[in-house]
């Protein structure tokens, strides 16, 4: 009897050691809240006869590091908080604004955000890393890469990257060559730019 419980007990140990080699504790990835008034989008956009920039807001957002490491990331953007920093007369520049919300371009009426997914994070060395991510525009999603600087400090991250988003793909076709043939220095090129300064802590 006494020798059945002591095999009995070597076999528990076994299973036990066993499971624990497969499972293991590990350690859990953990999520940083972005600051949505340090955090902004800076964006620019071009066309044949100049170009505009101007700012978006965050409404919410998170980063997740995983083993020290950035792992992933979540992002709404408030397309109504969309400004133009250029133009310095204030009717102009209420009146182009007004434009960009229209349905010619980002209709914010009825898409009044726009998200961006991490999906994949590569490192590339030191501070530098690719994303990979879902960019979701007037309810479009197009997956986007870009190189990206990110920076742990204490409880803090900072990442600053800029993408260039093709906005055909996000049925924004105003004044677009590609589907407007004739329209000489009105066309307004297909290609803009967004840069992300982002900050979030635990």
């Amino acid at each position: 009897m006494k020798t059945r419980q002591f095999l009995a007990g070597l076999v528990a140990v076994a299973v036990m050691v066993s499971a624990s080699a497969f499972v293991g504790p590990g350690k859990k990835a953990t999520a940083y809240k972005v600051d949505t008034q340090k955090s902004i989008l800076n964006w620019n956009g071009k066309k044949v006869t100049g170009e505009h920039s101007g700012t978006i807001k965050l409404s919410d957002g998170t980063m997740t590091v995983d083993g020290g490491k950035l792992s992933g990331g979540t992002f709404t953007f408030d397309m109504n908080s969309m400004v133009n920093t250029d133009l310095t007369d204030a009717s102009y520049n209420a009146k182009f604004i007004g434009h960009m919300k229209s349905e010619d371009f980002f209709n914010t009426t009825k898409f009044p955000t726009s998200t961006f997914k991490v999906t994949k994070v590569t490192p590339k060395g030191g501070d530098i890393y690719d994303i990979t991510g879902n960019m979701t525009i007037k309810g479009i999603t197009n997956a986007v890469t870009f190189p990206a600087t990110v920076k742990m400090t204490g409880n803090t991250i900072t990442a600053d990257g800029k993408a260039t988003l093709d906005r055909t793909k996000y049925d924004i076709r105003y004044g677009s060559k590609s589907f407007f043939e004739n329209i000489g220095d009105k066309a307004i090129y297909d290609d803009f730019t967004v840069e992300m300064k982002l900050v979030a802590s635990k």
